[in-house]
């Protein structure tokens, strides 16, 4: 579970509900694993949940040039949202969400 406050407003993953997941599939142990969750709050907002190592785009800094494991929530407005789903969902999935999309 996470939790963050972004511009006065709560992300938390226990509350809102999960919509994707997608992992690299590289181990945990690895420095470039790396694993996303697309979320949907109550008020229809979009996040992403993601953690990573420390060749990962999730990597934080721990000074003295040292990278180490890291962890975001990241608000996404829907056309964020959509692209991240295009990449990363099925399209019977993405349509269940955001609906039917043009020939």
């Amino acid at each position: 579970m996470a939790k963050k406050i972004i511009n006065g407003k709560l992300y938390n993953t226990e509350t809102a509900t999960l919509v994707a997941e997608w992992c690299n599939n590289y181990p945990t142990n690895d420095f470039k694993y790396c694993d996303e969750s697309l979320y949907r709050k109550r008020t229809g907002e979009y996040f992403i949940s993601g953690e990573g190592g420390p060749l990962s785009k999730y990597s934080k800094s721990y000074g003295d040039n040292s990278w180490g494991y890291g962890e975001e929530i990241m608000p996404l407005s829907e056309q964020e949202a959509m692209q991240w789903a295009e990449k990363h969902m099925s399209v019977n999935k993405y349509v269940a969400e955001f609906g039917e999309v043009a020939e």
